[in-house]
């Protein structure tokens, strides 16, 4: 099992991002990205199951978990912004990012435009687009009213719908006091960013190998959705998890990270020593190596 580190990484505009890091040393690096409410506790379950094969990286967005909360640009291309940023300030050269749920968003903005930093790209129940989804709709239009803090009962709502499977009590409940954390005014923002972006649109230009990963018990995202990516992108695979819901890195970690694996494998067949990573004039200066246990 990989033992976690907490760090937290300045980025070159000031901000700073808690992350989350696991694996091997001198694997290939891996960045998961997180979508609405989370933070990087959600991909607790799969850094410990990374092998010695990848080094994983999860950042926790601006305005969430115990990040930094400025007071605007929670917009898909401010969150891309902060991810190419945040692999300067981490001395990534090249990675694999992995995009979970609404945080695919960022992670393909970022393939788009910089595929010299992005080898390879895994969408793990990302929508193509949110402006046929009633649900996505009604949950924008429902948080404009909301006041501090946000409601527990809407949180424990939303989790409900995301899985097919139950998962283990530990998790969810470190799920929900993580969304709990994130203010009104972030969810609002953060949702009208995504409802008002063209979402279909940031798929197009990517030529960077993608993996499409989708559970057929998605409550969220129907099969057309995830067809609409795979007939956007240049090379784009899709990998279906039968019986698993919208989270499936939560259901699934395990086969999550193997499939993972595989891909990277195939991606960055080589993995540079760390002499020939780039040193980053923007490094964390914040290294506080804390050995966790899970809650």
């Amino acid at each position: 099992m990989s033992t976690i580190a907490v760090k937290a990484a300045r980025l070159r505009s000031g901000l700073v991002l808690p992350y989350a890091e696991a694996g091997y040393p001198e694997g290939a690096p891996v960045v998961f990205v997180h979508g609405l409410a989370d933070s990087w506790w959600a991909f607790e379950p799969l850094l410990r199951q990374l092998p010695a094969a990848l080094r994983g990286y999860a950042p926790t967005q601006r305005g969430h978990g115990d990040a930094e909360r400025p007071p605007d640009g929670y917009g898909p291309e401010d969150f891309a912004g902060d991810l190419v940023e945040f692999l300067d300030a981490t001395g990534i050269r090249r990675a694999v990012l992995v995009g979970a749920s609404s945080g695919g968003v960022a992670a393909r903005l970022v393939a788009g435009s910089h595929p010299d930093r992005v080898a390879g790209l895994v969408l793990a129940g990302v929508p193509a687009t949110l402006a046929d989804k009633p649900a996505a709709i009604a949950l924008g239009e429902r948080v404009e009213d909301l006041a501090d803090p946000v409601p527990r009962a809407l949180v424990e709502e939303l989790l409900a719908g995301l899985t097919a499977r139950p998962l283990g009590r530990g998790l969810l409940a470190t799920i929900a006091e993580e969304n709990l954390k994130v203010p009104v005014r972030v969810w609002r923002e953060t949702l009208r960013g995504l409802l008002e972006t063209d979402l279909a649109a940031t798929l197009k230009g990517i030529l960077v190998p993608t993996l499409v990963l989708w559970g057929d018990a998605d409550a969220v995202l129907p099969r057309a959705d995830q067809q609409r990516i795979l007939d956007t992108l240049f090379d784009a695979r899709l990998v279906v998890y039968e019986g698993a819901g919208h989270a499936l890195y939560w259901e699934e970690p395990e086969r999550l990270v193997q499939d993972v694996a595989a891909f990277a494998a195939e991606v960055l067949p080589a993995v540079p020593t760390a002499g020939q990573h780039p040193v980053s004039d923007v490094r964390s200066d914040v290294d506080q190596a804390l050995t966790l246990s899970r809650r």
